[in-house]
């Protein structure tokens, strides 16, 4: 049987590997997928040709102004949809949607996706992470299941996946490659440049996660999103520093054994597992040739040095609309990070400046998430318009 797929964030990381994916899985299954529509905010020369290749069905553009420049070059019989809402279109009438949207902006793809009681191949932690009490009451709609895309947590859905009962788990053990800046003291931090940040030594991400992985609030994202996915006490959460990302994570049960999910590094690995799910694809992605894998460290991550690991496990315990605000603020200190406004190491102190004036209200609407998030952001936007980050930003 034809499996439907809608891939929203194509023109991304994780959108153009499942683009990958897909055409090896006509070579190696032809008819085992059908590529219904692809999807992004303005990357209208990737999307067309995207469109060139895979002739979807459908083509979503999320900016309305180029949605002229995109229908003349789309292939005769695919039908464009433009404006904010045509990602959101996309997300439904298919069997498998791929959140690959970056950020908060994801929200409103999952809800759909999952409102429309489809398979959510979700690649956009911030959404279930900000909008969890939204998430996890449209996660209940009958036919509705995720399936996380990231390489942690699609390890532990694969330990777990043999239907064993959670009073079995002792511990989930998310393993995070370090980062670029890995070993660093506080002083060689002081100068780090955004080309740095962006020199992730195992993994090949977009800019804003690829700065997530280097301050560990990627780390810390996922903490969370293991919480909502598996239902996992944070304290039952564990976070270990693995360079090589062979072991992608581990689940310890009670007895003390532990199973682990080991491959080299290749994100195409967890996508399909998420688009072929209960089956598996016959492609080897990310295949370990034992005889030249020299060895596997671990070592603790350093909570006072990388501060967002820290801050994202607070929010999680805060519970209410405080994982919202940590994303929210975390998301525009990045973006200042980027754009040379703010240094490195002050991206954790503007997460923390606002987390610090959050309250413990909840937030079960997506109305209440969205106001939540805006706050936020107005809070974060002010701090670094206002330098009163006590980092003096560094040069070059």
């Amino acid at each position: 049987m034809t499996t439907t797929v809608s891939v929203v964030g194509s023109t991304g990381s994780i959108g153009t590997q499942a683009i990958q994916v897909l055409q090896a899985a006509a070579t190696a299954e032809p008819g085992r997928f059908q590529l219904d529509a692809i999807g992004a905010f303005r990357s209208v020369d990737l999307l067309a040709e995207q469109a060139r290749q895979m002739r979807p069905r459908r083509v979503a553009l999320g900016d309305p102004s180029r949605a002229r420049e995109l229908q003349e070059r789309l292939p005769q019989g695919v039908e464009l949809l433009a404006g904010p809402g045509s990602l959101v279109e996309i997300a439904s009438g298919v069997d498998v949607v791929l959140n690959a949207v970056v950020g908060f902006a994801g929200l409103p793809v999952t809800v759909a996706a999952l409102s429309s009681g489809v398979r959510l191949a979700l690649a956009n932690k911030e959404s279930l992470v900000a909008g969890a009490p939204v998430v996890q009451r449209v996660r209940s709609t009958p036919g509705a299941e995720i399936l996380p895309v990231d390489s942690e947590h699609c390890a532990i859905h694969q330990c777990l996946r043999a239907g064993r009962d959670p009073s079995e788990v002792a511990k989930l053990v998310l393993t995070a490659s370090g980062g670029p800046f890995r070993g660093r003291s506080e002083d060689e931090l002081a100068s780090v440049t955004c080309s740095d940040a962006l020199a992730h030594p195992t993994w090949d991400m977009g800019p804003k996660i690829t700065v997530d992985s280097s301050t560990l609030m990627n780390k810390g994202l996922e903490v969370l999103e293991a919480h909502e996915l598996f239902g996992t006490p944070f304290d039952q959460i564990e976070v270990v520093v693995h360079p090589q990302s062979v072991i992608h994570s581990m689940v310890e049960f009670v007895d003390g054994a532990i199973v682990a999910q080991l491959s080299n590094p290749d994100m195409r690995l967890p996508i399909g597992y998420c688009l072929s799910w209960p089956d598996r694809l016959p492609i080897a992605y990310g295949a370990i040739d034992w005889k030249s894998l020299a060895q596997l460290d671990f070592e603790e991550p350093r909570p006072d040095t990388f501060r967002c690991l820290a801050l994202a496990f607070q929010a999680g315990r805060m519970g209410g609309i405080a994982p919202a605000w940590l994303n929210a603020a975390n998301e525009v200190a990045v973006a200042a990070f980027l754009e040379g406004r703010i240094a490195w190491r002050q991206i954790a102190t503007v997460v923390e400046d606002v987390l610090s004036a959050c309250s413990s209200q909840d937030a079960t609407t997506a109305e209440e998430v969205i106001d939540a998030d805006g706050e936020a952001r107005s809070r974060a936007t002010a701090i670094v318009a206002g330098g009163r980050t006590g980092v003096k930003v560094a040069s070059g």
